[in-house]
């Protein structure tokens, strides 16, 4: 599930319900819902643990970084980075 510029795609909040309702309604074991499902044991996993914390799998959402400060006084950063020569 790669997409463009190396960025990976969730699982859909769907599946991740059934894959939990398979394992916990259905009985299968999770190395089964892994094959049915096609995904890793290890994300199953990770789902269960997020549930456990959370109350819920769904996806968690993305941090985003704040924008870059930009140097507006030069003089200033001249005299501060003089500090560090």
């Amino acid at each position: 599930m790669l997409e463009k510029a190396g960025m990976v795609k969730a699982y859909s909040y769907d599946l991740r319900q059934k894959v939990m309702q398979a394992i916990e309604l259905d009985g299968i074991k999770k190395s089964e819902a892994s094959q049915v499902f096609n995904i890793s044991r290890n994300t199953i996993n990770l789902w269960f643990h997020r549930r456990a914390e959370t109350g819920d799998v769904a996806v968690k959402p993305r941090v985003t970084s704040s924008p870059k400060q930009k140097i507006t006084d030069w003089e200033k950063f001249r005299a501060f980075a003089k500090g560090y020569l």
